[in-house]
């Protein structure tokens, strides 16, 4: 089967997208409005894409009407600020409650059962119940297209790391304490549970 992105709808297409770019790493990004409303919303179009400086993205789809920007995109793109919280486990039905389209003045913190804390650089709530969090700045913001699935990708500089203890040693991240939730197609999610290490060629294994 052969599928052209021009001989089908764009719905589909997203759908397809969705079904092969798996597991995607989710990032749930906390952002506040300039009049005080803090947004927390999921995004699985995320991931590192730079160690030095370091670098993350994400990309909020635009809504299917109106002016179609998403209350995260409005608020970081007027305070040029936001949070990664990471989705360990423990949090995904949180995580999920927060998906739901509502108000830009309702708080999704409340609305999933998560508290909001402050973070160290900048001015945007993290999740407190996540065991790991990154401050971010924008450092560039590519809107690609203006239809209802065009994706607008937000390029952030990470300013600040935040670990619970024990999560952490020598620079490393213990992938079983974080357990991280990734995203398949449709409203299937995966976990990191099941693992396996195949080292490249050449590889100091050590790093």
């Amino acid at each position: 089967m052969i599928i052209k992105p021009s001989e089908a709808s764009p719905r589909d297409i997203y759908k397809l997208m969705i079904g092969m770019v798996v597991p995607r790493p989710i990032a749930w990004v906390s952002t506040v409005s300039d009049d005080g409303h803090n947004n927390l919303a999921p995004y699985s179009f995320f991931n590192a894409i730079s160690g030095d400086p370091p670098v993350i993205c994400f990309a909020p789809s635009r809504k299917p009407a109106g002016d179609n920007k998403k209350d995260t995109f409005r608020n970081l793109e007027k305070s040029g600020v936001f949070v990664v919280n990471i989705v360990s486990e423990h949090l995904a039905d949180a995580m999920n409650q927060s998906a739901a389209d509502v108000p830009p003045e309702v708080d999704e913190f409340a609305l999933a059962g998560v508290t909001p804390e402050p973070a160290t650089l900048i001015q945007a709530p993290m999740v407190k119940e996540a065991l790991a969090k990154m401050e971010c700045k924008v450092r560039q913001i590519i809107q690609l297209g203006d239809q209802p699935t065009s994706g607008i990708l937000v390029l952030g500089d990470v300013l600040c790391f935040h670990f619970a203890e024990g999560l952490v040693e020598n620079f490393r991240v213990d992938p079983a304490m974080l357990n991280a939730v990734g995203r398949m197609g449709g409203n299937s999610y995966c976990d990191t549970r099941n693992r396996f290490e195949i080292i490249r060629p050449g590889v100091n294994t050590k790093l």
